[in-house]
């Protein structure tokens, strides 16, 4: 059952929002890698400031209490620290974890902590170790506190554990000049790291909210940059558009009137004449082809395109495209050959999808050698149909690959100048695959021929644009 539907369809530009959306994420990447830079830069500065800052007042306090004990050994005339731990001594700084005082030989003379119950395995840390100059440690404990008194009050809980870190720092101890013991301090620096997480949680917001920030931003300078480049692109389809609408005319005007020169008395005599007017006839041909391509470029460009969708048999179609084309590759010395199912029942534009395997039939025979093959290949399958044209030309390097489907594009222009053409048939037949929803591309090897194979849905739902 066919059905004729006409259809608009709006074609955004799709080139101008890549283009915005490259630049909004370049802009975007910048500003956020400023912003990554500035949180890493300030984070390590905090971080090592307030590590130095811990680093400084536990030295001090080391030297603090060393004095004390030297002072102490000075005044009471004592060479040694065994029964230091009975004097009344006041060893005690700011968030100091724990401290001990040992002999010559390692042997515990005096000491204090925060968790007494601890004291077996702080000492263990610092046992036998002699520290080099200015060689501070910092280790990680998991401590458990008893909270079992609150406000002079017994209340019936476990214990609580938790992860304290400790930066530890000890000094030797001299008396007249002879070594007599060490002195262990630590100092708990666990709210530095709990700083140092806070800090990290806050800048990572930050960072995230900025992110949005930036992206915005970046978008509203994309597109104020896009806008003059938009406006002049705008005018030139517009130009484009109306130049190639007015040109038809007055080469319709020459076409005839070349006609009506070849019908008069004398241009067949005349050997040089007709000559001339063949060459010029052959020119307006070839200017009203660009024209209308270009027309036709236009009209996609500015994003009110019709086309009619109906049901169609495509073996059909295919069969009387080659029929007219039969002439044109006899004298080219190539053959035409069809092979797909039959019947091949589609939807689609008629004339569309006649056009595009018009532009990929005139390009196969244009660069197949004398006596060479083109071949078309339809096949259906699921829900697809594919329409394949291979020719046994001169093929297509590698690297214009890519290239061949942009407009007045040429791999090689110095060919294509005795074959003909303008570089615009493969951009409509990429268009008009478009419009149907489907794809085209090429497989080609310099030598070996190409192949160009479309891929098209079998049915066009109302006759939207899929791409």
């Amino acid at each position: 059952m066919k059905s004729n539907i006409l259809k608009r369809f709006k074609r955004s530009s799709d080139l101008f929002q890549t283009t915005q959306r490259r630049l909004t994420m370049q802009y975007s990447g910048l500003i956020m890698l400023f912003l990554i830079l500035f949180i890493v830069v300030v984070y390590t500065l905090l971080y090592v400031v307030i590590l130095r800052d811990q680093h400084r007042e536990l030295e001090n306090l080391t030297r603090q209490e060393t004095r004390i004990i030297s002072d102490y050994l000075a005044e009471s005339a004592r060479n040694e620290l065994q029964g230091l731990g009975s004097q009344e001594l006041v060893l005690a700084g700011v968030d100091q974890f724990f401290y001990y005082v040992t002999d010559e030989n390692g042997d515990f003379v005096m000491g204090g902590e925060t968790l007494p119950h601890m004291r077996e395995e702080l000492f263990e840390l610092v046992s036998g170790w002699v520290p080099e100059r200015n060689q501070i440690r910092e280790e990680t404990l998991e401590v458990t506190f008893d909270e079992r008194r609150i406000g002079g009050r017994e209340i019936d809980e476990s214990p609580k554990s938790d992860t304290v870190r400790l930066m530890v720092d000890g000094s030797p101890i001299f008396y007249n000049g002879q070594f007599v013991g060490m002195i262990y301090i630590g100092k708990d620096i666990s709210f530095a790291y709990q700083l140092f997480t806070w800090l990290l949680i806050v800048l990572v917001s930050l960072a995230v909210l900025f992110a949005g920030v930036a992206v915005w931003l970046s978008f509203m300078m994309s597109k104020k940059a896009m806008g003059p480049i938009s406006t002049a692109f705008q005018r030139q389809k517009e130009f484009v558009g109306d130049a190639s609408h007015e040109l038809r005319t007055p080469l319709s005007v020459m076409l005839s009137s070349i006609d009506a020169l070849e019908m008069t008395d004398g241009v067949e005599e005349d050997p040089f004449a007709g000559k001339l007017l063949r060459n010029m006839k052959s020119e307006v041909k070839r200017m009203t082809g660009l024209v209308s391509d270009l027309l036709v470029l236009a009209r996609a460009d500015s994003g009110s395109v019709e086309r009619t969708v109906e049901e169609l048999d495509m073996e059909k179609e295919a069969a009387q495209v080659i029929e007219s084309l039969t002439p044109y590759a006899d004298s080219a010395g190539v053959s035409l050959f069809l092979e797909g199912p039959a019947p091949l029942f589609v939807n689609g534009d008629r004339a569309r999808l006649k056009q595009l395997l018009y532009i990929l039939l005139d390009n196969a025979v244009k660069y197949s050698p004398d006596g060479g093959q083109v071949k078309v290949m339809l096949s259906q399958r699921d829900r697809h149909w594919t329409m394949s044209v291979s020719d046994e030309g001169i093929g297509i390097d590698a690297e214009d690959q890519s290239r061949i489907f942009d407009r007045f594009f040429r791999s090689d222009k110095s060919r294509t100048r005795t074959v003909g053409g303008h570089g615009l048939g493969l951009s409509i037949a990429k268009w008009i695959a478009g419009i149907h929803g489907g794809t085209i591309a090429v497989k080609s090897e310099p030598g070996n021929g190409s192949t160009f194979t479309v891929q098209l849905p079998t049915d066009q739902q109302d006759g939207t644009k899929r791409m």
